[in-house]
């Protein structure tokens, strides 16, 4: 059904993508997140659809489209499964643009075609135990030395970490630059002295790998570095942006699954005589949810249009997050309760909604890191006007 928000080439996109989604991903879901399987066939079959690298100019393998029409596709591709959603985003918003907007033309050359056919997988690696969310304090180090950066260091909860064909991984040359000293690197999963810890046993996107990358002095040629020394702080913030509005609407994608199912369960279950819908106290429930879906939704797609206006929106990005994720949380959680005992049961799939919601609020910048941007640029300097 197209809405009356996007023009005719996106709800065109939106139709495609739903209609994809539904017709391949959606079918295989429920198993893959089971069984912990990594849905590599998903990423190659929207590769070869030409969902990937979906903001990158054609002449390097992209569509050249906007930046809300590949959210269009991560909210289409989160409402089947969640998991998939986010190695997509990761994938497009945290690995290609890094490329797409940093790399060198040899880079871009090298890289991209390959990346937005889905011949190869892209992942990001900044997290570390000690440093989460304060990145500038990270400790993994990159030596410059005649054959190129040698990098030393582990990194923690990399999204497709050890399933990745290629990492993009933030070192800092000197701790006392803090985040000056901060450079990235592309590196292969392939390199001499890189490793990966087993897959983390998680409560949610299952499907999706989350493991640690050990580096023990590999090597990293000059021409690999993302752009110049002490930029990575720069760049990862960048990138960060836009990952906050691919997870933003991975929420929205899941707060659609918990509204559909949950009017549909409304509408056939009866209890004294009537369906549940006709209880007041549901009623509520789905007001709500479907109040907050569209509010999280016209946030998330006003984020994606103003994606190009970078840092300068940056409280818009982390507010459509923090929003979004929240609610995905809280609806991911009505949707159960309106389901009842049915609903804690895994034949039912809702109570995987809540699974998979919950790791929104964490992953690229917590609940309280986005009102920490937001407030922090409030006090400062910030156009209420422009929200």
């Amino acid at each position: 059904m197209a809405l009356s928000i996007l023009n005719e080439e996106e709800n065109a996109i939106r139709d495609a993508i739903f209609e994809l989604v539904q017709g391949t991903i959606a079918k295989r879901s429920q198993e893959f997140d089971q069984k912990a399987i990594f849905p590599r066939e998903n990423m190659e079959l929207l590769g070869r659809q030409g969902y990937l690298g979906m903001i990158v100019d054609p002449k390097w393998g992209g569509a050249g489209a906007s930046y809300l029409a590949q959210t269009l596709v991560v909210e289409a591709i989160a409402a089947a499964d969640p998991a998939t959603a986010v190695i997509y985003e990761v994938h497009n918003s945290l690995h290609i643009e890094g490329i797409w907007r940093f790399g060198t033309e040899e880079q871009k050359s090298r890289y991209l075609p390959g990346l937005c056919q889905g011949e190869s997988i892209g992942a990001f690696a900044i997290t570390e135990a000690e440093s989460g969310s304060n990145a500038a304090s990270m400790q993994t180090r990159a030596v410059r030395l005649a054959d190129g950066y040698h990098l030393t260091g582990r990194k923690m909860f990399i999204t497709s970490g050890g399933e990745a064909d290629r990492y993009i991984v933030f070192a800092t040359l000197d701790p006392a630059l803090k985040e000056k000293g901060i450079t990235a690197f592309i590196v292969p999963k392939t390199a001499k002295g890189l490793r990966f810890g087993p897959p983390e046993d998680k409560l949610g996107i299952r499907a999706s790998r989350t493991s640690e990358m050990i580096l023990d002095d590999v090597v990293v040629p000059v021409e690999d570095r993302l752009g110049e020394e002490g930029q990575g702080y720069y760049i990862a913030l960048y990138l960060l942006d836009g990952g906050r509005i691919g997870i933003a609407a991975q929420s929205v994608g899941i707060m659609t699954t918990a509204l559909e199912r949950s009017l549909a369960y409304a509408r056939q279950r009866k209890q004294f005589g009537q369906a549940i819908g006709q209880f007041e106290g549901i009623q509520w429930r789905l007001a709500d949810m479907a109040t907050d879906l569209h509010a999280a939704r016209l946030m998330t797609y006003e984020a994606a249009r103003r994606r190009e206006e970078g840092p300068a929106q940056r409280p818009l990005f982390a507010m459509a997050k923090l929003f979004a994720s929240e609610k995905a949380v809280q609806h991911a959680a009505d949707a159960i309760q309106i389901f009842g005992g049915y609903g804690y049961m895994r034949e039912y799939g809702v109570e995987r909604l809540l699974r998979d919601a919950k790791v929104t609020e964490i992953y690229e910048g917590t609940s309280e890191i986005m009102r920490l941007v937001i407030a922090s640029r409030l006090l400062k300097e910030y156009d209420l006007g422009n929200i």
